[in-house]
């Protein structure tokens, strides 16, 4: 697909990368606001293209007593408030195939989870509303064998389909970027997306709380955009020692722009070379 046919995107014509953002979860209309703001700020005057991300509910918790969501008809009606705001389109995931149309009411592009990106039936109903779907690539799955999920949703008669890395298992406690999966899944001719800050996770903490590893973001960021990346995924935060969910892995939405403007220079330098 085209990124450009996605409603209210911008600055398609730049050049640039295109840049998925926000934090993990909708924790209120203020603070999802606030972030949007900023990187809307951001992007625009680096002429990034633009999705404003954020999760209406989190379902895969490690504990009962993680934050799951301020409730799904609530947080959904923000994301449409930030998309309305901004003039920007939006992304949450979906984690079961009756959520899909509830969901497209409000945002542009729909995600599947990486744990959920064999989910047959999830795929069918992402693809049937007609929005972009965005899967996520799972941790225990090659590159290449993400075809068959790409393949799922054309089938389905929707070929309006990004592809997002978002590291392979390491061992129990780790992941690791394989910067080869980007241009193998790119040959499935679908923009593929490096998700740097779930690349970072820690997972299996024993404490049930995800660990992660923000000091490498413009690391691993870095890499992606020399390997030829289509777009990135970033969770930001204006504080995130105390966002509610994914805090040890986020960006500091202060330190956003500053990356943003480094990124895009490398972006410049490969396509002029």
């Amino acid at each position: 697909m085209e990124i450009n046919k996605i409603p209210r995107i911008k600055h398609t014509d730049s050049g640039n990368f295109f840049l998925l953002a926000g934090p993990c979860a909708i924790e209120g209309e203020e603070m999802a606001l606030r972030i949007a703001e900023k990187v809307v700020s951001i992007t625009d005057k680096l002429k990034i293209p633009y999705i404003f991300k954020g999760s209406y509910r989190k379902a895969n918790r490690s504990r009962i007593d993680s934050f799951s969501g301020i409730g799904d008809e609530k947080a959904l009606k923000i994301l449409r408030k930030v998309s309305e705001t901004f003039n920007i389109p939006t992304v949450t995931d979906i984690h079961a195939a009756n959520e899909a149309a509830m969901a497209a009411e409000y945002v542009d592009v729909l995600q599947i989870p990486a744990f959920l990106c064999r989910q047959t039936d999830l795929l069918i109903a992402a693809a049937e509303t007609g929005k972009v779907v965005n899967i996520k690539k799972g941790q225990f799955l090659s590159a290449e064998s993400m075809v068959f999920a790409v393949n799922k949703v054309k089938d389905s008669g929707n070929n309006q389909i990004i592809l997002t890395d978002r590291g392979n298992m390491f061992g129990y406690q780790d992941l690791v970027v394989d910067y080869r999966g980007i241009p193998t899944m790119q040959k499935f001719d679908v923009p593929v997306v490096l998700d740097i800050t779930h690349s970072l996770q820690q997972p299996n903490q024993s404490s049930g709380v995800t660990g992660g590893k923000p000091e490498l973001i413009e690391t691993v960021a870095r890499a992606g955009i020399a390997v030829g990346v289509d777009g990135l995924f970033i969770e930001t935060h204006f504080d995130p020692a105390n966002a509610k969910s994914d805090g040890a892995n986020m960006l500091h939405l202060d330190l956003l722009e500053g990356l943003m403007t480094r990124l895009t220079a490398i972006r410049k330098t490969i396509i002029e070379f």
